[in-house]
């Protein structure tokens, strides 16, 4: 039982010893930051005597016998699974220790697209809608962040921290809309943002979808939604307004109280010197809805 015991005590040792504080070795630099293709080169220093001091890498192994310091470098590094090693065997305990380094490799998207979900065509304003963000081929997803503008305006974002894939993949991001009147002809965006920290390039990488612009269509509203009353001036001209906005543009139609009106003439204003006393109807309509305005027109009072 005493040798078992003894056994595990030294195990526990060399674990403890083999990496980390006390181990001897200094990465320069200790986490870096390389784009898909890039060259990378990275230092290892022995800070006492060393018998052998060497990387272990799958693309670019090196080793050195003589000198307090090895290199690791690569012209191209292309590799996603590519984790470098940095050991040392030394004339005194502890007689071996490792590093491994830090090192992202990053890749911007192939593509970044927004669409609706399950929608073609204008959306209607007052209804929910889900607009899609697709983003091909990115690396390191757990530094990604996705953003959503409307115009200039960041309106919701999405990142992805939980995901450890560190190869590229496909992602994406559903913001959910519910437009009014006024958003009609809104731009919306989603941009890819790649956060990788301090040793990463000094502006993230970024890659902007083409906008997505909003065509939102809206029942009529007039301008002056309210009943009005007018005066006859005989001989006059007046003008009856029911100017409405809405998508589509709505078209206008015109109806009397007098049987003997002559048809007008369908536009959004009823411009007349031979109006007579009655009611005037207005209406506006488009794809969606039909809205109505009345006028009256009064006979001036004698005597006024």
């Amino acid at each position: 039982m005493g040798n078992n015991f003894l056994k595990w005590i030294l195990t526990l040792c060399m674990f403890y010893l083999v990496s980390g504080e006390g181990c001897s070795l200094v990465l320069k630099p200790s986490r870096i930051v390389v784009g898909f293709g890039e060259p990378v080169s990275v230092s290892c220093e022995a800070t006492r005597p060393v018998r052998v001091l060497g990387w272990e890498s799958a693309i670019s192994a090196a080793h050195t016998q003589q000198e307090l310091s090895v290199q690791w470098k690569v012209d191209s590094l292309i590799d996603w699974i590519e984790e470098p090693i940095c050991y040392g065997v030394f004339f005194t305990a502890p007689r071996q220790c490792e590093e491994k380094l830090n090192l992202v490799l990053y890749k911007t998207p192939d593509s970044v697209s927004i669409r609706p979900v399950n929608h073609t065509g204008p959306m209607v304003a007052g209804k929910e809608y889900q607009l899609l963000c697709e983003v091909q081929n990115i690396a390191p997803v757990q530094y990604l962040t996705l953003r959503w503008y409307k115009g200039q305006t960041e309106v919701y974002n999405n990142s992805f921290s939980e995901l450890t894939s560190s190869s590229p993949v496909q992602v994406s991001s559903v913001l959910i809309v519910t437009p009014t009147k006024d958003e009609n002809g809104a731009q919306y965006r989603c941009v890819a943002e790649l956060e990788l920290g301090p040793e990463g390039p000094r502006t993230p990488p970024t890659v902007t979808s083409e906008p997505l612009n909003a065509s939102v269509y809206f029942p009529p509203t007039f301008l002056s939604p309210e009943p009005e009353v007018l005066e006859l001036v005989v001989g006059a001209e007046m003008t009856l307004d029911c100017t409405a906005t809405g998508n589509p543009t709505p078209v206008y139609s015109w109806q009397s109280s007098n049987p003997s009106e002559e048809r007008m003439e369908d536009g959004a204003a009823l411009t007349s010197s031979s109006l007579v006393p009655g009611t005037y109807t207005c209406t506006a309509s488009n794809a969606l809805e039909k809205k109505s305005k009345h006028f009256t027109v009064k006979a001036k009072t004698k005597g006024v």
